[in-house]
């Protein structure tokens, strides 16, 4: 008998979730931010959902958000015009960048030093964080607006999709070196550093790209119209959710559907593995994250394996040290500490153990 799939719920938002990401693996863990169209974009412990703060200063609603690789920066991308990078640790902005339309997709260099923006001025932009006054670099070709925009190749190229077109450009000349064209809207992109890999998602089509050529992999047709799609580190997975609330998981190998899971209650915007692949994050028009084991059943993050037969309970509690700013409230988890309490069921009261 299969084991069910419990996701855990992170509530906070007002409407609905339309981007979301991770950073990779810290010191401290890894770390989840959310983009939403209430304006207020929260960051969150990667493994548990645990709210960390939410970052305000937005007019709008934010269509993107990003975190650098160790999690120390935040980017987002919104309605308001706007492009804001943002202190990861304590939740201060700490630039604003002007546009002339809504601002859609951001993205790091893998050095933190340049950020590369997005939006329905049909321009891409990069910017020198370490002269924010500057003006950008601007790329122009795309002739709908641009709805993600993503550094590859070691930051050597560019990914980029608008309306039904797919464009790669070499960062050195800002010029395009391809362009292909899908058949129905592309709803999401997702760049898969090991091996070079794009996957892009339009109409129930999901589709996997040579990130370096644009020449098709292969592609999966999924059973209703396809909102995103991951793949699983390992590249043993996909993930994707879309209209019909549901998020499926298939064999990347042979396209088999392996699991469908049901738990939002409206159509899945977004959907990403975490960087060790333990979980995949889900965002929806239901105002809610949902995050959900890949291995359902093993003991990871705030699930925790009942093994039959065994008596015993485990339950984690964290601590945190929680501080107030002037516009903001945040929960300081790099400086966390994790208390374990095991409780044994016959003998609740003297078998304790905690460690600090």
């Amino acid at each position: 008998m299969a084991m069910r799939q419990t996701p855990l719920t992170c509530s906070g938002h007002t409407r609905p979730v339309v981007d979301l990401a991770f950073s990779d693996i810290t010191p401290y863990g890894y770390f989840l931010i959310s983009a939403c169209k209430d304006g207020k974009p929260m960051l969150r412990q990667g493994d548990t959902g645990d709210w960390i703060g939410t970052f305000l200063g937005h007019k709008g609603a934010v269509w993107g958000a990003t975190l650098n690789r160790d999690a120390t920066k935040a980017a987002t991308a919104a309605a308001d015009f706007t492009a804001k990078v943002w202190d990861a640790v304590s939740g201060d902005e700490l630039i604003t960048l002007a546009h002339k339309h809504i601002v859609k997709s951001v993205d790091f260099t893998e050095d933190s030093n340049y950020l590369l923006t997005g939006g329905q001025d049909k321009l891409l932009r990069i910017y020198d964080l370490s002269k924010p006054e500057a003006e950008p670099q601007v790329v122009s070709g795309h002739t709908s607006g641009i709805k993600k925009a993503l550094w590859s190749s070691d930051d050597k190229q560019i990914l980029s999709a608008d309306d039904k077109t797919v464009r790669l450009w070499d960062r050195n000349t800002m010029t395009e070196v391809k362009a292909i064209n899908v058949a129905m809207s592309v709803s999401s992109m997702e760049y898969v550093p090991e091996g070079e890999i794009l996957v892009i998602t339009y109409g129930r089509t999901i589709a996997f790209h040579s990130a370096e050529t644009l020449e098709q992999i292969k592609s999966f047709e999924a059973p209703a119209t396809v909102n995103s799609a991951s793949l699983h580190p390992e590249k043993e997975f996909l993930v994707a959710g879309g209209e019909d609330f549901k998020l499926y998981k298939y064999d990347y190998n042979t396209g088999e559907e392996l699991e469908s899971y049901k738990g939002h209650f409206g159509p899945i915007h977004c959907v990403r593995f975490s960087p060790d692949g333990e979980l995949y994050a889900s965002g929806s028009e239901d105002g809610t994250l949902r995050l959900w084991q890949t291995t359902v059943g093993k003991t990871y993050g705030l699930w925790k394996c009942v093994v039959p037969g065994k008596n015993f309970v485990c339950i984690f509690v964290k601590l945190s040290c929680i501080r107030t700013c002037q516009n903001f409230s945040w929960v300081n988890t790099h400086f966390v500490r994790l208390t374990k309490w095991v409780f044994t069921h016959e003998n609740l009261c003297s078998n304790i153990s905690v460690s600090l």
